[in-house]
């Protein structure tokens, strides 16, 4: 089994694919919409903490 992380393009891609926003997957998962976004657009690394947790859920960063 092979794990590999997704892009930012790649989680926007599937956003847009499925018809979700940011807005929504954040409220689903229990996020801010603001947390979230800067997750994937590179402005917070989600190396520790809520931005972590966001980062693995949305598949960018494998543990």
């Amino acid at each position: 089994m092979t794990n590999t992380v997704k892009t930012a393009n790649q989680i926007k891609l599937e956003f847009h694919q499925q018809g979700k926003t940011i807005s929504s997957w954040a409220k689903e998962n229990g996020y801010s919409r603001t947390d979230v976004s800067c997750v994937i657009n590179g402005l917070a690394k989600g190396q520790r903490g809520k931005t972590l947790e966001i980062a693995v859920k949305l598949g960018m960063v494998i543990l």
